[in-house]
């Protein structure tokens, strides 16, 4: 496979030292690297490491994995970190500037796991320096895909895609040339809610949304989840990661969450990546590539599984992946707009402020207004994308009390 920015192989010697950095190291997504790293202990050498403000954790982060500088983007969390890091010999430092510092430090590979769009700048001021960078960012392909796409070609920087559903792609993707693939697919578990009529789903509680029943993340995440926009931004990350046109990107539901996502060449050839629902392992395969490490995941008894089962996505229960589908066709800033307002939206969801319908109502009604307002255009730079986003959750805020009543 040959996609601009997505698999360039740097060759290293097999018994080389990697200098990498994890930003987002409290996260979930950083906690299993940190745990992957803590387990191939000699093959890593860590040069930064950050939070947001979980200054206790990440100091611990720091001292197990042996980092030479700890950053947490809020300054307030400064003198705790600080504290925390005595004695060390580990650097402290915190705010926007030190985040583009750790992300421009001299690693060869950065896991770029800041959520939200905080995680932006960062993420690009590592492949502006043409590193390799593990993606685990959503917003950076949702919020400014062809941006980041064109500067990691431009820079000779490899994207390596984290998230289990790209990371299966771009497994698959290995078996044949890029001319030859017919369509990707990516699959969703289907959520809390898979088999949940629609009067039963617009009444379910926070509670029950954050009920994943395969996978452990985020509140925000697993709400997505629930709603099945989170597939829906995947499509959106796949059609800039892969290059692929959206009418060539399916979903499949798949509830067992063994198979997370297959390619369909020319021939008929099907080619799937498999694997028990462990983020360690596209972790892991990101962590080493181009070569494998020992994982740690429990393997997969396919005896024992005994069945897989795939269904269409029922788009009258989960509107949310039409409306995301439909944003990626759009194209310009309706996927930053779709990303803002859902945030807000499942956020006040999270509150108990608006009901579980009212999620995608809301980003519905958001698109609409930015639409007529002329604020779809492609974001030339980063922060003309912030810029949007920042505008598209002033306009969901204000549309908020109209679609709040309406779904009481």
């Amino acid at each position: 496979m040959s996609v601009p920015g997505l698999s360039r192989a740097k060759s290293l010697p097999d018994d080389a030292v990697r200098r990498i950095t994890i930003l987002g190291a409290t996260g979930s997504i950083g906690a299993s690297t940190v745990d992957l790293i803590k387990r191939n202990r000699a093959r890593y050498d860590v040069e930064a490491v950050s939070a947001r403000r979980n200054a206790g954790t990440l100091a611990k982060i720091a001292r197990e994995v042996g980092a030479r500088l700890a950053v947490v983007a809020d300054p307030a969390a400064f003198g705790e970190l600080k504290d925390a890091l005595g004695g060390s010999g580990i650097e402290a430092a915190a705010g926007e500037s030190a985040l583009l510092e750790a992300a421009q430090r001299p690693a060869d590979w950065v896991m770029a796991a800041i959520s939200g769009s905080i995680g932006l700048k960062p993420t690009l001021a590592a492949i502006e320096r043409g590193a390799t960078v593990a993606l685990a960012n959503k917003e950076c392909l949702v919020c400014a895909g062809a941006l980041f796409m064109r500067r990691a070609a431009s820079t000779g920087a490899t994207l390596l895609p984290v998230d289990s559903e790209h990371n299966a792609i771009f497994q698959a993707l290995g078996a044949g040339a890029r001319e030859d693939v017919k369509r990707i697919i990516l699959t969703a578990s289907g959520g809390p809610f898979r088999t949940w009529s629609l009067e039963a789903i617009s009444k379910a509680t926070p509670e029950q949304a954050l009920r994943h029943p395969n996978w452990s993340m985020g509140p925000k995440i697993t709400v997505d989840s629930a709603s099945l926009m989170n597939k829906g931004l995947e499509l959106i990350e796949a059609h800039h990661l892969f290059a692929i046109k959206p009418d060539a990107i399916d979903v499949l539901v798949h509830p067992q969450s063994v198979v997370h996502g297959m390619v369909e060449f020319r021939d008929g050839s099907l080619v799937a990546q498999l694997g028990s629902p462990d983020m360690r392992t596209p972790i892991a395969h990101c962590l080493a590539w181009p070569r494998r490490l020992d994982g740690p995941a429990a393997r997969l008894d396919l005896a024992q599984l005994r069945e897989l089962t795939f269904e269409v996505p029922d788009l009258a229960r989960f509107p949310a992946l039409a409306l995301a589908r439909q944003a990626m066709k759009v194209g310009g800033a309706a996927p930053t707009v779709l990303n803002a307002a859902d945030e807000i939206a499942v956020g006040e969801f999270i509150a108990g402020r608006i009901g579980f319908s009212a999620i995608t109502a809301l980003v519905e009604a958001t698109l609409d207004a930015a639409s007529a307002r002329g604020l779809l255009a492609e974001p030339a730079t980063i922060d003309a994308a912030l810029a949007v986003d920042h505008i598209a959750r002033s306009v969901a805020l204000a549309l908020l009390p109209e679609i709040a009543v309406k779904s009481s």
